[in-house]
């Protein structure tokens, strides 16, 4: 999503191996710039992140998608990254 980036840019520095999305904006300052809704959006993101990598989660977490569900997750993920992008260029 961008976060690993942002980090990158401000702190100059290799981001921290790991997909916590909440880790990541909150260590690279950007999470307190981030509006409730955005900061919400990542606590929904993050199980999805990192469940989905361990095969046991991933029928679970299957079965609680639905195309308009995954539709509007990619919205919104798009909206973010749009968002931070935004603060990576002057």
């Amino acid at each position: 999503m961008d976060n690993k980036a942002y980090y990158i840019y401000i702190k100059e520095e290799h981001a921290p191996r790991t997909h916590n999305l909440n880790l990541l904006a909150r260590e690279s300052g950007i999470y307190y710039d981030m509006t409730e809704d955005q900061k919400d959006f990542l606590d929904l993101l993050e199980p999805l992140n990192i469940e989905a990598r361990y095969p046991t989660d991933k029928e679970r977490i299957m079965s609680s998608l639905n195309r308009e569900r995954c539709n509007e997750i990619l919205s919104k993920t798009m909206e973010m990254m749009k968002w931070i992008k935004s603060r990576l260029l002057p």
